[in-house]
């Protein structure tokens, strides 16, 4: 097994490499391009529909790996029709609800194939059948992961970069509980964005578009389904979210800010995180790898979450806000002088540019 892993490792990353020059061509033709405006942090017309090479590499890891005939299906009718919705976006620019459908089209298909939160194990209760609701929040977390990492997707290299770090992190915890399925899927969708990062960090010469951060936000969703959300407790759901940190954050920042704005949810905007950071000054590189190292924070952080105790969960929960305070501070994010509200207050202001 640790030999066809590594061969179906070595190959995504190549398939990859090799194929995303061609993506690029491809994109160009087609018109499916990037061009800057006020939103957007690059000055060149740049080719999307990366994600198509990742999708492609990943397709031959899939059928490279002793992976069921069940599985496999679900996987690729699922991801087909994400990809397929990506392309048309990257293509022509679909609307929020097209894309939404294309969301759920692509979620219900896993569902019905049973990739769903069936249970959750909460202390001193025992095991808990989520029975009418696990489809509703199965759904909602496939939804959710796919926008989050779709929304961190504004900088070269860091949707693909952030998801790489998810993975690995993933990884190592599904090696020690021997969950053989979600190592296979960790190892080719890392090894295939890894050859795509390749073209793709600072500066980019193709960005993965829509097509690779809705399909990396969909796989991730489905492998912490196909591992966390199996054997764990109630506390330990709260894992991939931590792993998650800055997507998850980003998001959630994101949706209250627009609330309180009176926005539409979809409504874009330059008040992300990594807008805040360049807006502070940081270079381009810079802002990526900063990012980088809060996911690595955040990874680390939710690694240890997994093995401590009930007591120590909490502190360690408490640690993480309280960090996340500190960080917001020390980044100049917030907008008032208040300790505590400094990091709501600060994202949920409207971003001022530096005169």
């Amino acid at each position: 097994m640790n030999l066809q892993l590594f061969i179906a490792f070595i190959s995504c990353f190549f398939i990859a490499l090799f194929i995303t020059p061609l993506v690029s061509y491809l994109a160009k033709k087609i018109g499916a391009v990037d061009k800057p405006n006020k939103r957007k942090v690059h000055s060149e017309v740049k080719p999307r529909l990366g994600g198509l090479a990742i999708y492609v590499a990943f397709l031959a890891g899939l059928f490279l790996l002793p992976i069921d005939n069940h599985t496999t299906t679900f996987i690729f009718l699922s991801t087909l029709i994400i990809v397929i919705t990506g392309v048309l976006d990257d293509m022509y620019e679909l609307s929020a609800k097209q894309k939404l459908l294309g969301q759920f089209l692509s979620a219900f298909v896993l569902i019905y194939g049973e990739f769903v939160i069936d249970y959750i194990t909460i202390p001193y209760f025992g095991l808990v059948e989520l029975q009418l609701m696990s489809i509703p929040l199965t759904l909602l977390w496939f939804i959710g992961l796919i926008n989050a990492i779709n929304l961190i997707d504004g900088l070269d290299g860091l949707a693909g970069g952030v998801s790489t770090i998810a993975l690995s992190t993933i990884l190592i915890m599904a090696i020690g509980k021997e969950q053989i399925l979600v190592i296979m899927l960790c190892v080719i969708v890392t090894g295939s964005t890894l050859g795509f990062l390749f073209f793709n960090f600072y500066p980019a010469k193709i960005f993965m578009g829509d097509t690779g951060s809705q399909l990396l936000g969909l796989l991730i969703a489905l492998i912490s389904i196909s591992g966390f959300f199996k054997s764990v407790t109630f506390l330990s759901l709260f894992v991939p979210i931590m792993i998650l940190g800055v997507p998850f954050m980003d998001t959630t920042f994101a949706i209250l800010r627009r609330l309180v704005n009176k926005q539409k949810w979809s409504q874009p905007d330059k008040s992300h995180l990594h807008h805040r950071l360049l807006a502070r000054g940081f270079s381009h590189p810079k802002t990526v790898l900063m990012i980088y190292g809060i996911s690595i924070f955040f990874s680390v952080l939710a690694f240890a979450f997994s093995l401590s105790t009930l007591e120590e969960s909490f502190f360690l929960f408490l640690l993480l806000l309280v960090t996340i305070e500190l960080a917001a501070e020390f980044l100049g994010l917030m907008g008032q002088k208040k300790p505590l509200t400094h990091f709501l207050t600060g994202f949920l202001a409207p971003h001022k540019k530096k005169p």
